[in-house]
């Protein structure tokens, strides 16, 4: 698949199953995600990866975070949390590590960063024939989500990418009309 190909093309996998990626896989999508763009060579990047046991243990840290939000909250509802993370064989969390107070390269800037690698794993996914999605939602956000990541004050969890083996047809991707988004000063 060529590049502007996979630009194109590229579209969010919402049903996956497993076999996650190999290792030799998730070594290729790491070398996309470190790619990108990076002023003054921070690294701004962190990646957390979950897969078996590991997604249980994000599921309960999940249900953590639904419970300090809600002592009252319905076993219903803790049980859902816990569920979540169990959509895919496994999760990367992309987490801007940010290095506070730099004057020429801003917190947004890293965080942008970050989200560039985050689009590097997923363009990386597509590019192996797997299929991935980028979530972020409350928990991405959360105080109790934040410590059991280790989070520094100033980092910020970018996504929750869900990876694995396609579990339908991509669907077909809307085509734009590029002039409702650029402006052009000639």
């Amino acid at each position: 698949m060529d590049a502007i190909t996979l630009l194109h093309e590229r579209s969010s996998m919402g049903k996956l199953m497993a076999p996650a990626p190999s290792p030799e896989q998730m070594e290729a999508i790491y070398h996309a995600a470190l790619r990108a763009p990076d002023h003054k060579e921070l690294r701004p990047w962190r990646f957390v990866e979950f897969q078996g046991e590991g997604l249980e243990r994000l599921g309960e840290l999940f249900a953590e975070a639904e419970f300090h939000a809600d002592p009252h909250a319905e076993d219903g509802t803790l049980d859902a949390a816990r569920k979540k993370p169990l959509r895919a064989p496994m999760i990367i969390a992309v987490i801007a590590k940010v290095t506070p107070d730099l004057p020429k390269v801003p917190k947004m800037e890293q965080v942008i960063s970050a989200g560039c690698a985050a689009h590097g794993i997923l363009l990386a996914a597509h590019a192996l024939g797997l299929g991935a999605m980028w979530r972020s939602g409350k928990y991405a956000f959360d105080p109790t989500v934040r410590k059991g990541l280790r989070l520094e004050e100033d980092d910020e969890i970018v996504a929750f990418i869900y990876i694995g083996a396609l579990g339908g047809r991509h669907r077909q991707v809307p085509v734009h009309k590029i002039s409702d988004f650029v402006e052009r000063w000639d």
